[in-house]
């Protein structure tokens, strides 16, 4: 009995395995929650609002950055643990606690801001949102990078096509030339060998006398014609030219690099441009901001010491003195442009007009910023309806249109929009 007890148990061991190990691939990536932490959407809400603010700079969820991975971390440390770590990270560490010692270690000694303006309802949710919210970050970015590039680039031949397609038709025309050529040589001596009147051989056998061609009334019209209108273009392309700046890329007074901080760390633009979603300037970061990162950190790629580009922030703040950045985007006062409509309400991501921010070691100016590009854009771009309040009664007017509400199809061509 006991042979047939240990056989039929062989099956059953199989299916528990099999069981286990379908529970394995299917919650590879998941993690288990304290129970204590809510899972409520108000709390996910109101954590990814602390997230963003106070985390993202050196957190992912999923996978280690500047910190660790944190989706779990309930699971794997205390609530109380948690609460006292964020609040004052450095305060745990010197209390010799060893997880704290371990990260602390693990992470070349990076010190964690200590965050002691959160209460204890802040940190659950923010616990909420890290537990249960972002899950679409593990999603491909597909979908915002082509929408950013397509933004940013304008329709139409490219000029370096236009100059090609230009030299084929000039080559083009050159061969027909020598063909109409050669078929006069040829007609030419074929009439030659036929009997002809004196005054038809005169007239087939005639040269150009190109002399007087040079000094007819007719050519010298026709060139100075054309260098009229070579000189006049010259003047008209210079002039449109006058206060564009595309491609303007000067020396700012500490090299910063956007490929570092929004590139590789993924800092947000709003970050450090306080203004772009509340105002009409995007503002220029001031001392305090950078201190809020380099007060901890010091050097890049692990260097000892203080690096030279880091130390004129810091003599900035000892002085008081304020960083001369030198403005990029400068657009004329005639032109009203407000940062908060476009990025707040209308959805439209910073690579739209700044370019590839995120790929500038040194930032250059990218689009033209003309009027005639702008209102290009106007004419062309949807209006991101969905979810929006603010548009929630233009949506309506334009309902019986079958064409999608653009910029353009609520005063975005009108002149005192920009100019007032």
């Amino acid at each position: 009995m006991s042979i047939k007890r240990s056989l039929l148990s062989v099956p059953f061991r199989f299916c528990n395995m099999a069981l286990i190990f379908s529970f394995l691939l299917l919650g590879i990536n998941a993690f288990a929650a304290d129970p204590e932490v809510s899972d409520s959407e108000d709390a996910i809400k109101a954590g990814e609002s602390l997230f963003n603010a106070n985390c993202k700079t050196c957190h992912k969820l999923d996978q280690k950055f500047t910190g660790p991975a944190l989706r779990g971390v309930s699971d794997r440390r205390d609530i109380a643990w948690i609460q006292a770590f964020i609040k004052n990270s450095q305060k745990v560490i010197q209390s010799g606690d060893a997880d704290a010692t371990a990260l602390f270690a693990e992470f070349n000694n990076t010190v964690m801001p200590a965050h002691p303006f959160l209460s204890d309802e802040d940190v659950m949710n923010l616990l909420s949102y890290i537990e249960y919210g972002g899950q679409e970050e593990a999603a491909p970015a597909e979908g915002g990078a082509e929408g950013a590039a397509s933004g940013a680039t304008s329709s139409g031949v490219p000029s370096e096509y236009l100059t090609i397609i230009l030299a084929v038709l000039v080559v083009v025309l050159l061969l027909i030339l020598i063909v109409l050529g050669l078929i006069v040589s040829v007609l030419t001596k074929y009439l030659n060998k036929q009997p002809l009147e004196e005054e038809d051989k005169e007239f087939i056998n005639q040269k150009t006398d190109f002399k007087k061609v040079l000094k007819s009334d007719a050519f010298i019209i026709i060139v100075t014609a054309i260098v009229v209108a070579l000189v006049a273009k010259t003047a008209i392309d210079g002039l449109y030219t006058v206060g564009v700046q595309q491609g303007y890329q000067p020396t700012q007074p500490i090299a910063f690099s956007h490929k570092l901080h929004a590139g590789d760390k993924e800092i947000p633009c709003q970050y450090c441009h306080t203004g772009v979603e509340i105002g009409r300037s995007a503002n220029i970061p001031s001392p305090n901001i950078c201190m809020n990162c380099h007060m901890h950190v010091q050097n890049v790629a692990g260097k000892e010491g203080v690096s030279p580009e880091i130390q004129k922030i810091y003599d900035a703040v000892d002085n008081n003195q304020p960083i001369e950045w030198v403005r990029v985007h400068n657009l004329p006062d005639l032109a009203y442009f407000n940062h908060s409509q476009h990025v707040k309400v209308g959805g439209i991501e910073c690579q739209t007009c700044h370019g590839p921010i995120e790929e500038m070691e040194v930032v250059r100016q990218h689009s033209a910023l003309t009027m005639g590009w702008c209102i290009d854009c106007h004419r062309k771009t949807d209006i991101k309806t969905a979810g929006n309040e603010y548009y929630d009664k233009l949506v309506q007017l334009h309902s019986e249109s079958k064409d999608a509400l653009k910029v353009k199809d609520i005063g975005g061509l009108e002149c005192a929009k920009c100019h007032y």
